[in-house]
């Protein structure tokens, strides 16, 4: 018989919403006890006053004690649903790209909160984040391979949210071939993400939309590319017609891929990949009065956790303001920021304050945001992480 969890009065109207996420304080601990219950374990949720609201799974040693997984009571979360919720968001994708190359299941914005899988035409990267996923491990696994034909499916389970779910951290080969590198195809556009110089899942298709956007501003344009990783914004304003692009990373390993990147592109005589660390790199340059027509500012996440987002926005504002220094007149700045405590119309507001003193002002031209594969659930603010905007100091 699955376990209830009864929330306190007046804690349902987010789930009620369509919230994915129940916390350890909005539980009645008296009626419906937490302790004692198997991490990843299926619950039934259920109001003060004893009104189903939702099947769900639960994590006694989390912060978040319990994750929706449906809101119809004939739904538990079982293998049935779980096929379901897959065959759903690979149909997805399927009507929006016409190559297998996306995030397939985006958690709570695909309704399976923990799961994340990355497909590089028959390999999947996949992360169980939660011990409810972790849990059905198996399942997973073979409903993945079924469903895609795959040849290689690999787990990647290192993140920081497992440590708060009370997992262990690990990465293993569980179908097929382990591969060395992946491919991804992107806007006509080829790359290389070796296993050894992969982040999180590999490749970052949620900036893919930001990517293809790009290239309307580049035409003969002298570009910066910060945090260029594998160097695929830079690479994109080249086929976008940009003159030339220099992209600096502070990894060694992700610029000699950068580099590799661009001869399989055909525009390595056009690319210059630095190894450098960025805000360094920018002052550096400033000092030695170079301009740039386009800078694009893709940093990692400078706020991990609501109590970073002072020293975060800070660190924000810095690397802006450096980047619109860089900019010749006239110049384009891409910024973006994939910190999901960052508030969307905070960030513009961050980029206005970054100005340089004698400015005018700052033209918004074109918002960011996580391409059509990372979906936003419309009850949950948390799932629009990516934000950014195209935007020109004047």
């Amino acid at each position: 018989m699955t376990t209830i969890l009864r929330l306190k009065r007046r804690e349902d109207r987010r789930i009620r919403a369509g919230h994915l996420w129940i916390f350890s304080n909005e539980i009645d601990t008296t009626a419906t006890p937490l302790k004692g219950l198997e991490p990843g374990a299926p619950v039934r949720i259920e109001s003060a006053d004893g009104r189903f609201l939702a099947h769900a799974y639960a994590n006694p040693a989390s912060l978040i004690s319990a994750r929706v997984t449906s809101r119809d009571a004939r739904q538990p979360f079982d293998g049935t649903l779980l096929r379901a919720r897959l065959g759903h968001a690979l149909t997805l994708r399927q009507r929006r790209y016409d190559e297998p190359f996306y995030r397939w299941v985006h958690g709570e914005g695909d309704f399976l909160p923990g799961l994340v899988v990355d497909r590089y035409d028959d390999a999947l990267v996949v992360q169980l984040t939660t011990a409810g996923m972790e849990c059905r491990r198996t399942e997973i696994v073979e409903m993945l391979a079924e469903l895609s034909g795959a040849g290689s499916i690999a787990l990647v389970n290192d993140t920081s949210v497992r440590v708060l779910e009370g997992l262990p951290s690990y990465r293993q080969q569980v179908h097929g071939t382990a591969r060395d590198e992946l491919r991804v195809r992107e806007n006509d556009l080829d790359f290389s993400v070796p296993a050894t110089v992969a982040q999180k899942t590999g490749w970052f298709y949620d900036h893919r939309d930001s990517r293809a956007i790009l290239r309307n501003w580049v035409k003969d344009a002298r570009v910066l590319e910060l945090y260029c990783y594998l160097g695929a914004f830079g690479i994109n304003a080249l086929a976008g017609g940009a003159k030339e692009v220099l992209a600096i990373d502070a990894s060694i390993d992700a610029v000699e891929a950068a580099r590799v990147n661009a001869v399989s592109n055909g525009v390595e005589t056009r690319f210059e990949a630095r190894h450098d660390d960025a805000v360094e790199a920018m002052r550096a340059l400033v000092e030695q009065g170079e301009r740039f027509d386009v800078v694009v500012l893709d940093p990692p996440a400078f706020v991990k956790r609501r109590k970073d987002l002072d020293a975060g926005t800070r660190h924000y504002t810095l690397n802006n303001k450096l980047a619109m220094k860089l900019l010749a007149p006239g110049g384009i700045l891409l910024s973006a920021s994939c910190s999901q405590a960052v508030d969307p119309l905070a960030f513009e507001r961050l980029l206005g304050n970054a100005l340089p003193k004698t400015a005018t002002g700052l033209q918004l031209l074109h918002p960011l945001r996580q391409a059509a594969d990372h979906p936003v659930n419309a009850a949950m603010a948390e799932t629009l992480y990516l934000k950014g905007s195209i935007c020109r100091p004047v």
